[in-house]
């Protein structure tokens, strides 16, 4: 494996580089083309690598691309998910090199899209190649690679729906997660579900001067400020009544686990240049940012934002909001009670509109599956030490979907880190964590070979 990687590290990273360079934003109209060439570079990498057969598949939305490789029918088969589609680079003068011009700075990538999936993804066609050059497959892989992940995959279920047998699997492999650090390896063994909704605050019908009118009409950014700030009290818990009725509590012993896991406050601060932490009473860092459910402001505006100074009280204010959720929350029923909670808590004075974005559900997958033990002895073999099981940040919507649809396990085998910047300036990836997914990658197809007999 390390011989074959060593051999082509140089190409691997060409290639990655390549594909980092195509601006794939799903979220704006304009990369349409750019959505398809993406689309077109990945499916011309799955039949270099080895696939028998790879293909670009129309929705209503942006393309999906489909490949596979049967070895033998009665070999277990893995289905890779990922995706191409990327966040947009905004604000781009944060960047200290162009979001699609990949550079490399200390051994890391930054690119927008470098871990966030383009880099973890293109690990598993890589691995195709080591294993298929090298006659080491003792799987089938199949390859459902989409185009709108970041914008809530709204045309994958009609997909799955429609090709279940296409995506017969006996096991999903994802590879959009992070590690703790490569000197303490981990496997996510859940995510959280995701609700997000855009509140609009309107008060007078235009802006007004804030002389004439100040104090005499509501300002709609003073009202949104204060309706947000209602919906945490003094130990960050939120307020909303019933939030947290439906919220599976972490047991003892998966707290105990989750402590297991090392944490250096100083670094974690100093890393994002804060002085303190900040987050639920009562909870480790740790268990704020995977077992418990969380109400965050994702952008906020209204009124005279540009260049010095212009005395209005704005006509509107509007905030971008999302909840994160954990096993047993509903993003469905969750959005109806963030939806139901802005109205009612809007005073006199002015109006409030709700608007549903998109949502997905929590997912928590069994450690004692034959999957995630082929998973974590890969880790251990190329690692030198078992992976320690947490519960992961962020959200993937389509976990529900695939295990309802295709009736199997999703196994996360994230090798990005929580520190590279994923939706924001500078996402980066570390080129040994690149080179380590695709050497270990294919002890999880032997292994889980073995485990399958």
């Amino acid at each position: 494996m390390i011989e074959y990687v060593e051999q082509n590290k140089q190409r691997f990273l060409d290639e990655l580089l390549s594909l980092l360079r195509i601006p794939s934003i799903s979220a704006n109209s304009q990369h349409k083309k750019d959505m398809v060439a993406c689309a077109n570079a990945v499916k011309s990498s799955l039949l270099a690598a080895g696939a028998d057969k790879a293909a670009i598949i129309e929705t209503a939305g942006h393309p999906i691309v489909y490949g596979e490789k049967i070895t033998d029918p009665d070999f277990p088969t893995v289905l890779v998910y990922g995706h191409y589609d990327v966040q947009p680079a905004d604000p781009l003068e944060l960047w200290h090199s162009g979001p699609f011009e990949p550079t490399i700075k200390d051994g890391k990538i930054y690119a927008r899209g470098a871990c966030d999936d383009k880099g973890q993804f293109y690990m598993h066609v890589k691995a195709l190649e080591l294993m298929v050059q090298n006659n080491l497959l003792k799987t089938n892989i199949k390859f459902c690679i989409e185009g709108e992940e970041e914008i809530g995959s709204p045309n994958l279920a009609k997909f799955v729906e429609s090709n279940k047998e296409l995506l017969k699997c006996d096991v999903i492999l994802i590879s959009d997660t992070a590690m703790i650090s490569m000197d303490t390896p981990s496997i996510d063994t859940g995510v959280r579900g995701l609700s997000y909704i855009e509140v609009e605050v309107t008060g007078a019908n235009r802006d007004l001067h804030s002389g004439v009118y100040g104090g005499a009409v509501a300002n709609p950014a003073t009202v949104l400020a204060k309706m947000i700030a209602s919906c945490h009290d003094d130990n960050n818990h939120i307020t909303i009544p019933g939030f947290y009725d439906d919220v599976l509590e972490a047991t003892n012993e998966e707290r105990n686990l989750l402590g297991m896991a090392p944490f250096d406050e100083a670094t974690y601060t100093a890393d994002l240049g804060i002085d303190a932490l900040h987050g639920e009473k009562g909870y480790t860092t740790n268990e704020r940012t995977g077992i418990r459910p969380t109400l965050e402001v994702n952008g906020i505006w209204g009124g005279y934002t540009g260049e010095g100074s212009k005395t209005v009280l704005p006509s509107k204010a509007s905030a971008k909001i999302s909840a994160r959720l954990v096993p047993n929350q509903s993003s469905t029923k969750i959005t109806a009670l963030l939806l139901d909670h802005f109205k009612k808590i809007a005073p006199a004075g002015v109006s409030v509109k709700v608007t549903e974005h998109h949502g997905g559900e929590p997912y928590l997958t069994p450690i004692n599956s034959n999957a995630y033990q082929a998973a974590a002895k890969a880790i251990e073999k190329s690692f030198g030490k078992m992976p320690v099981p947490v519960r992961g940040g962020g959200s993937i919507p389509i976990c529900s979907l695939f295990e309802k649809e295709l009736g199997v396990k999703i196994v996360f085998m994230g090798f990005g880190l929580d520190s590279d910047n994923l939706h924001s300036p500078n996402e980066k990836y570390d080129i040994f964590n690149y080179y380590k997914g695709i050497e270990t990658i294919p002890y999880f197809h032997k292994y889980f070979a073995e485990l399958s007999k």
